[in-house]
């Protein structure tokens, strides 16, 4: 579908991806379907339709055949040129029909689908979230805070002595209470204890809870006295009754003091356990006395101590209270049971708050604290900050005027606040009426504001630059602005300037607006929708409707969507997407504050690449700097100035750089004035850095910008839970925020997100389960109502921990190892018969924690695995408990980001699994995945799409023997709901395929990826199944053919299948891909089509379309109507996708089979060396039976240039012959390599060759060994070598020395060539100034000749033998001895005939050009590296392909020759064995590879490659074989040889 008809522009719209993620891209079987997403693509402008070419009926100009007669070249090609015109219009004519029509939109819905799923799920490098778990930053701030201060020796004294003296103590309370007492009313134990319990009562609420300021020996201290008091509780401990009372007394107070829920837990549990033996010994009767009591007083005192604190304003009547008894006690066990349910309270309370804040109106009593404390410091210059004076406070100050402040935002030089009730009051500067007060002056108090028509406020915002002006949005969505209007930006349709709040109309009316920003000199709002509307200033940009223009009313911008908020600053704006996975910017780009790399001005808005891939939460917009702040709770800062946070007020930042100041510390808000920042963490402090010089920073000073995030210093201890940043004054507050949930990991008394809570609810969930069902309930419980009542208790809290947890963005780690066996726990009750009231609270705990007690990706999907049903009737046998766990996880599943990271296309969000989901290839990576740098480990994916498919197919069984059954009966009954299979399982497999495709689709991959492999591995599987679909659909309706309601449930059982809406996706997808990976599928796509064949031809659809697609070109054009959107008579309208199906898989069929007949397209590797291609050397292609060829090479020549010998070089086996190449060429002592070596040796030295005697050269030895073994197996001269005399070798074997010193000869030269080069000039100069005049004599011709002359003479000899002039043998040997040990003088001569190929082995016309290849070697030398160690590499690595790469020639020439498929050569070559006449080539040619060690000839074969030939002769020629013949024919012809070595 290359050809698009009619052609389209393409123009994928960023914003747009969340919208097409979220499409059924199944709905493409159906023509309706693809036509309502085409009709989104077109109406979104990411589709552009192009003027439709004219169509041109011309055929070819053809001749008077009866008149002029034509040549056979003259026929054809006007045959050739009628048959193109055929094929062309043929192509148009089917391009116009309906079917092509739809398949068009198809892939160009499924194009976008893919791109957006890949964009947005797929890394691709983008910046990584450094996760910080609390447990990792608490944990270092507090190795930190202790390590500030080293131990010193009195330190080691006090805890010495502290730590002595409390053993003491224990050890004389045990004494004390083990003698009898000396007289009434003396116990020292009791009045120790008691004395404690009076000193912490006497404490402030909480005094303990601050543990950080609590130095190691007093935590020290507290744990070793607690554990001592659970010691005593116990009856048994030997501790008196009233010691055991006390002890019980003093722990509650401790723990109420602490004001951790872990501790209350500990003693509800120490209480529980001490009555439970209670109960015990009193069935035995072993008591005398009232054991297991607490003071009645001193328990409620705490208990309201507790509700206080809170400011808890619950019903009284609802509170339980223990029952007192006549001396002023209560039990234990109701004082547990008591205290159990008022932290539960308080906990849910909280829970609701953090769930809803919004819910917090006027009419609800306030969970927390009424008063809200607000702290101001900066700038008071206007009397901003309503205090007396205007100086600027340095520090943050407690402001009583704006106790009542539910938000408040700063603005320039003004403030302004929002009641509880939604009333506005404003204070400060009042120029220009950016109070909204009637005028222009100044207040110094806050002064309510008044809006007409009278609305409650939800928001304002306060421009921070120029003349000031503000926006408020209420509750209802509408939009308040007054103040300066010029520009336009107030949204009034004029620039006058508005001093009380006025209603904006236009655009905006009726519109839900969520969010609103009042930058400099320009406004903007988001609405409920998603919509951005901005107004004001255009200058730069800034407004993001792609000019400069002002606007004075709202206007749209069009170019986005999704839109969740807006900050606009000086001549910026950035808007966040709902999903917090886009950041857009536009504007003045200066200083970089766009985010972009660039300093631009950008007039659309435009995605900040560098933030792809996070999760952000709030952006703001300052000066000349933008934040952005993580779900994670990371701030990210870009632009200029102190505000980078960074250390330097100078610095630039052209891209988002994380603030690693803040990096350990979990930001929850973020708030950007002019010039300075402040950021909130998520245990309430206030942190500060920007331009300091009003005191701003809140540092005590207001010297220098503060270029580092500090603490604001003050507010240790105050609860801040709202931040507001004006031009340079700022305020922090204390009133829970209503646009973001706010969860403290700690609240005293009810709230621990630690994982000692978990455990603890672990425990007495476990203790108290066991005899859930027995009729006597566990000790201490005296009644089963009162057990379950525990229960729910129990799961409640842990419900409510759950839920702040997700609330608050806590990772999952936070419940530690508890997450398993709390899941357990929870689904072995859901199995158990308990009471439906605990069954209804294990359910709600299970939807509210699933995905905090889930655990990660790599175990969810082998738990996944276990519990699907593995055989048809597994479904009914799963328990309730196993039902709803296999639904949490396929929920949970469905989330695309979990796909991704189960398929390793992302890093999951867990990462401490990233490594088990990626596992590295190494050097068998695939060149063309680029996103990882590893295949991603497909094989949990592979098993869960193998398991769903598998369960898919028992309900597609299921529903076909059911109207198998029913299929006699004329009317069939709708199929029962519990048969119907779950629609997470086609969802979740659906996105799997989808995903799959995707990554396929954009990354281009070959067919050697992992992801193809999978997607193999999946079809193979599916295409059978849907085989067998249609086999029994068609042999179904032919039985009841009569009964026309079988079609109807027929229709809807398939199309729900495997074999429906999913397999049309897949087919259609595989269009997009390229035909390679398609081509493996073909036997399957085969088997497919006769039986959807055969069921269209018995549906009604396959007739009526045929006519229609034949009668298109007659009847109707695209200029009509749309051919895809033409409708058929039902029933045969509902089958339309099914033909659409069938002819898509004979379309894909027929691109397998095309691709087939062309043959795989050229690779890179082969047009870079097409001339050497062609040469008869490397027309018999790789040695296919050696795998992983790059490693095998790489491993060879790592083993040859380290020089260590013994070193085994592979760790596959290759075949003996290859063995022996591989031992020569590393030099092995092993036979026959070593004697091959020693007679080649040999026979130099006897022929005296120029170097044969030298030695210490082991690199240019291992060239030579490199270049035998090479040439041996390409001459298929093994056994001959192995045979033959050392000293009188045969000429073809002798020639293959030669070759090989001459390879050293031209080696030895480029190690001489510096001092070739250094006399060139004045030589150059000689030899013109004698050309004409001087002669050289015979002994100078005959020292200047080389090898290669030498060869050629002896060429010529030969010939002149053959024709009957033989000379002397003597003659012949002493002109050979003469020029083999010729100098280097004539090397500077022969490398310049080398460049200009003038030599005689290659003929002029068939020369590559060598200039280019010898440059690449000249620039390609590594550094320290010279001409002659670049040269040895060269040539070895070359020399590595052909002994492991390339397969021999001769030898397939010389058995086709033995089996008479080739001619008798003539006579003039005895053996078949002259084989290289012109050593010249040897190097001449060795120029033109590559020398990469990795070089691949070609691709490997797929095992499941159907498309290649089963012959390896026509499989793996490199270059086409059928040419083969002749070549070898015309080169023996021509030189009197069978092929010239062309050797590397």
């Amino acid at each position: 579908m290359a050809a698009m008809v009619p052609p389209v522009k393409l123009k994928w719209l960023e914003h747009l991806n969340s919208s097409w993620i979220t499409e059924d891209s199944e709905s493409i079987a159906t023509r309706e379907g693809v036509s309502i997403l085409y009709a989104k693509l077109v109406s979104n402008k990411e589709v552009v339709p192009l003027p439709q070419q004219v169509l041109c009926l011309k055929g070819p100009q053809l001749p008077d055949f009866e008149r002029e007669s034509l040549s056979s070249d003259e026929q054809d090609h006007y045959l050739d040129a009628l048959l193109s015109s055929q094929l062309a219009l043929a192509k148009m004519v089917c391009s116009d029909s309906p079917f092509a029509g739809a398949l068009r939109k198809r892939l160009l819905v499924l194009q976008r689908v893919f791109y957006a799923l890949s964009n947005k799920y797929h890394d691709k490098g983008k910046v990584k979230q450094q996760q910080h778990s609390p447990e990792s930053s608490s944990g270092s701030t507090d190795v930190h805070s202790v390590s500030e201060r080293p131990r010193s020796s009195t330190d080691a004294l006090i805890e010495m002595g502290v730590r002595t003296g409390l053993s003491l103590l224990f050890a004389l309370l045990r004494q004390s209470w083990m003698m009898p007492a000396s007289g009434p009313g003396l116990s020292l134990c009791n009045d120790v204890i008691h004395t404690a319990i009076e000193v912490v009562s006497s404490l402030p609420p909480l005094s303990l809870a601050n543990e950080s300021k609590i130095p190691p020996m007093g935590l020290d201290c507290l744990s070793q006295v607690t554990t001592f008091l659970k010691g005593v509780t116990i009856p048994n401990s030997g501790a008196d009754t009233l010691g055991r009372r006390l002890a019980s007394e003093l722990l509650l107070g401790l723990a109420a003091q602490r004001g951790s829920l872990r501790y209350l837990l500990e003693w509800i549990e120490m209480a529980l356990n001490a009555s439970a033996v209670v109960n015990t010994m009193e069935k035995t009767k072993l008591l005398q006395s009232p054991e297991g009591m607490i003071s009645f007083d001193c328990f409620m005192s705490i208990l309201m101590q507790m509700r206080r604190s809170l400011g808890s304003s619950a019903d009284r009547s609802q509170w339980r209270e223990p029952t007192r008894t006549s001396d002023g006690l209560c039990s234990l066990y109701e004082a547990a049971l008591c205290l159990f349910e008022e932290v539960c309270r308080m906990a849910s309370d909280y829970s609701r708050t953090c769930a809803s804040p919004d819910s917090i109106q006027t009419g609800d009593a306030p969970i927390v604290s009424e008063t809200c404390e607000v702290y101001v410091w900066g700038s008071n210059s206007s009397h901003q900050l309503v205090e007396g004076t205007q100086e600027k406070i340095l520090q943050p100050k407690l402001a009583p005027s704006f106790s009542d402040a539910q938000t408040i935002e700063a603005g320039q030089y003004c403030t302004f606040v929002i009641s509880t009730d939604g009333s506005v009051r404003a204070c400060g500067k009042g120029s220009y009426g950016r109070l909204g007060l009637g005028d222009s002056n100044n207040q110094s108090t806050l002064k309510k504001l008044t809006f007409e028509p009278h609305r409650s406020i939800k928001k304002v915002s306060s421009s921070k630059g120029s003349d000031g002006h503000t926006l408020a949005f209420t509750t209802e969505g509408e939009v308040f602005s007054w103040g300066d209007g010029d520009y336009g930006k107030l949204g009034h349709g004029n620039s006058s300037t508005q001093k009380y709040p006025k209603l904006i109309q236009g655009p905006l009316q009726g519109k839900v607006v969520v969010c609103v920003s009042a930058g400099y000199r320009h406004s903007a709002a988001v609405t409920e929708d998603g919509e951005l509307y901005t107004w004001g200033e255009g200058d730069f940009g800034r407004l993001g409707h792609g000019d400069s223009n002002s606007r004075n009313i709202p206007t749209l911008v069009k170019d986005i969507s999704n839109v969740g908020e807006v900050s606009c600053g000086s001549s910026h704006t950035i808007a966040l997407s709902k999903d917090g996975r886009t950041v857009w910017s536009f504007g003045g780009g200066d200083n970089g504050k766009l985010g972009h790399g660039d300093t631009n001005r950008v007039y659309k808005p435009k995605v900040i690449e560098a933030l792809q891939g996070m999760f952000i939460r709030k952006v703001c917009a300052g000066s000349q700097s933008s934040l952005a702040l993580t779900s994670t709770g990371q701030v990210y800062a870009w632009g200029c100035g102190a505000c980078l946070g960074c250390g330097s007020s100078e610095a630039t930042a052209l891209r988002p750089k994380l603030i690693e100041e803040l990096a350990a510390t979990r930001i929850v808000d973020i708030s950007i004035g002019d010039s300075h920042c402040l950021a909130l963490s998520h245990d309430n402090e206030v942190y500060a850095w920007g331009n300091n010089s009003m005191g701003q920073c809140g540092q005590g000073n207001s010297t220098g910008p503060i270029t580092k995030p500090k603490k604001v210093s003050g507010l240790d201890g105050v609860s801040i839970q709202q931040i507001s940043a004006g031009t340079s004054h700022s305020l922090a507050w204390t009133a829970l925020p209503r646009d973001r949930q706010v969860v403290a990991w700690h609240r005293p008394y009810c709230v621990d997100l630690e994982e000692s809570t978990f455990s603890h609810l672990r425990s007495f969930l476990e203790h108290y389960c066991d005899k859930i069902n027995s009729e006597i309930p566990p000790l201490p419980f005296p009644s089963s109502r009162e057990h379950h009542s525990f229960l729910k208790l129990c799961l409640k809290l842990l419900s409510n921990h759950l839920a702040l947890a997700l609330a608050g963005g806590v990772a999952t780690s936070i419940l530690g190892r508890q997450a398993g066996p709390l899941r357990n726990l929870l689904f072995r009750l859901m199995d158990s018969s308990v009471p439906d009231e605990i069954q209804e609270v294990v359910i709600e705990t299970l939807s509210v924690g699933a995905t905090m007690l889930l655990p990660p990706l790599r175990e969810r999907m082998e738990l996944l695995h276990s519990l699907l049903p593995q055989g048809p009737d597994r479904w009914e046998s799963l328990s309730k408990g196993q039902r709803m766990q296999l639904d949490i996880i396929l929920t949970s599943l469905q989330d695309h980001t979990h796909v991704a990271s189960l398929l390793g296309y992302s890093s999951p969000s867990d990462t401490t699994e990233t490594s088990s989901l990626c596992i590295s290839y190494g050097s068998l990576s695939d060149q063309t995945y680029s996103v990882q740098s590893s295949h991603p480990d497909t094989h949990l994916a592979e098993i869960l799409m193998k398991t769903l498919l598998r369960n898919l197919g028992f309900y597609t069984d299921q529903a076909f023997g059911e109207l198998e059954k029913n299929s006699d009966k004329f009317l069939l009954g709708a199929s029962s709901s519990e048969n119907s299979q779950p629609a997470h399982l086609h969802e979740l497999l659906c996105s799997l395929q989808k995903q799959l495709l995707a990554f396929c689709h954009i990354n281009s991959v070959s067919e050697n990826s992992s992801s193809v492999a999978l997607l193999h591995k999946h079809l193979q599987l599916l295409l059978p199944h849907a085989t067998d679909i249609y086999s029994r659909s068609a042999t179904l309706l032919k039985e009841s053919s009569w009964n026309g309601s079988v079609g109807e449930k027929l229709r809807d059982v398939i199309y729900v299948s495997a074999a429906g809406s999913m397999l049309s996706q897949i087919v259609n997808s595989l269009l997009l891909l390229p035909v390679s990976v398609a081509r493996p599928l073909l036997s399957y796509l085969l088997d497919l089509l006769p039986p959807l064949d055969r069921l269209n031809r018995l549906l009604p659809a396959a007739a009526l379309l045929e006519d229609q697609e034949l009668q298109w070109p007659l009847h109707g054009g695209p200029e009509l109507i749309d051919p895809a959107g033409v409708s058929l008579p039902q029933p045969a309208q509902s089958w339309v996708w099914l033909v659409d199906l069938e002819r898509t898989v004979a379309l894909l069929i027929g691109r397998c089979l095309g691709g087939m007949l062309q043959g795989p397209p050229v690779s890179p590797e082969e047009q870079d060396t097409a001339y050497w291609l062609k040469t008869p050397l490397f027309s018999d292609g790789v040695e296919m039976d050696i795998p992983h060829l790059d490693k095998c090479m790489s491993s060879l020549l790592e083993v040859a240039l380290s020089g260590n010998e013994e070193q085994k070089p592979f760790d596959y086996k290759l075949r003996p012959e290859i063995t022996v190449y591989v031992d020569l060429a590393l030099g092995c002592t092993k036979e026959p390599a070593r004697s091959l070596w020693i007679s080649m040796q040999d026979y130099a030295v006897s022929k005296d060759w120029d170097t044969a005697t030298l030695t210490n050269e082991s690199l240019l030895d291992t060239v030579s060994r490199f270049v035998l073994a090479a040439l041996l197996k390409h001459t298929s001269l093994l056994s001959q070598a192995c045979g033959e005399s050392r000293y009188q070798p045969g000429k073809a074997l002798a020639e293959v020395y030669r070759c090989v010193y001459k390879v050293r000869s031209r080696l030895l030269a480029c190690k001489n060539m510096e001092l070739i080069q250094t006399r060139s000039s004045s030589r150059d100069r000689w030899m013109l100034d004698n050309q004409e005049s001087a002669d050289v004599d015979t002994q100078e011709h005959s020292f200047t000749r080389t090898i290669d002359e030498e060869a050629e003479m002896e060429e010529q000899a030969e010939r002149d033998r053959e024709e009957g002039h033989i000379e002397q043998e003597d003659e012949e040997e002493e002109r050979e001895h003469e020029v083999m040990t010729a100098g280097t003088r004539e090397v500077a001569r022969s490398r310049d005939r080398d460049r200009m190929n003038t030599g005689t082995g290659t003929r002029l016309d068939d020369q590559p050009p060598q200039s280019q290849q010898e440059r690449r070697i000249s620039t390609d030398l590594t550094e320290g590296q010279d001409v002659y160690t670049a040269a040895c590499n060269s040539v070895i690595h070359r020399s590595a392909l052909l002994i492991l790469g390339v397969s021999p020639v001769i030898e397939d020439f010389q058995k086709r020759r033995e089996d008479g498929q080739l001619q008798q050569p003539p006579s003039s070559a005895p053996e078949g064995i002259g084989l290289m006449t012109r050593s010249e080539s040897l190097t001449a040619e060795s120029r033109s590879i590559h020398a990469n060690s990795n070089y691949r000839l070609m691709k490997s074969r797929s095992e499941s490659d159907l498309s290649q030939p089963e012959s390896d002769e026509e499989g793996y020629s490199l270059s086409g074989r059928r040419n083969v013949d002749l070549d070898l024919a015309s080169s023996h012809r021509k030189r009197g040889t069978f092929y010239q070595c062309s050797f590397t």
